[in-house]
């Protein structure tokens, strides 16, 4: 199929993206609003964009309606300039989805969820307790594009369980933590246990020499 986008449904569109872009970690994100209340929710349009300063990237649109009203994580973001993102893997993926539950907001979530929390190293925000790591970030800038805020932190703070520590160095055991993605359409996720595969980087000099091989086993002047 060929689509134009500007002649496409937003439904249309975002059902191929959210299939086409896949799978996608989670960013499950606590934040604080202006009267200390905590709220843990989940985005699955996130990623790290940069390493010198550490810098995250969550897209949050705005609430459903004709009006632009933020997500009460963007709200809190804006209002406070710092969040959590906690990793999601296995272990907390169903207490994950819950959090997803579009609660009103005098509602105590994370007490709904038997949600324990910590407190982060150098934010205000506490991160969430089961989660195998936590990201603690600072707002940098939200972009309000159309109906969508991209949100720009740079992280300042990690946790992760030391059962996920190469001791050989600052390496993840990305095997044995069992990281869950999103996948296309609501409820659809992917497991990583027992899903990796090795495809060892090549660099240049690695490919030269491999060409100059191929050229000797085929006779090539």
């Amino acid at each position: 199929m060929e689509l134009n986008l500007a002649h496409a449904e937003r439904k249309q569109i975002y059902s191929l993206l959210c299939g086409l872009i896949a799978p996608r970690p989670i960013a499950w994100i606590t934040s604080l609003n202006s009267a200390g209340q905590l709220d843990a929710a989940p985005f699955s349009a996130f990623n790290y964009v940069g390493m010198d300063p550490p810098i995250v990237a969550v897209g949050i649109a705005n609430k459903p309606g004709p009006d632009p009203v933020a997500k009460q994580t963007a709200q809190n973001i804006r209002s406070t300039g710092e969040f959590v993102v906690n990793v999601v893997n296995e272990a907390v993926a169903e207490t994950m989805n819950f959090t997803a539950i579009d609660f009103p907001p005098e509602i105590k979530l994370l007490k709904i969820a038997a949600l324990k929390t910590e407190p982060s190293l150098i934010v205000k925000v506490p991160r969430l307790a089961a989660a195998p790591a936590s990201l603690e970030c600072r707002e940098v800038m939200t972009l309000e594009i159309g109906r969508n805020r991209i949100v720009l932190g740079q992280v300042v703070g990690i946790h992760v369980k030391d059962e996920f520590i190469d001791p050989t160095g600052h390496y993840i055991r990305a095997e044995q933590l069992h990281a869950i993605g999103r996948m296309n359409g609501l409820g659809a996720y992917v497991k990583t246990r027992d899903a990796f595969l090795q495809i060892p980087r090549v660099t240049y000099a690695d490919w030269q020499l491999e060409a100059q091989k191929t050229k000797a086993s085929e006779g090539a002047p």
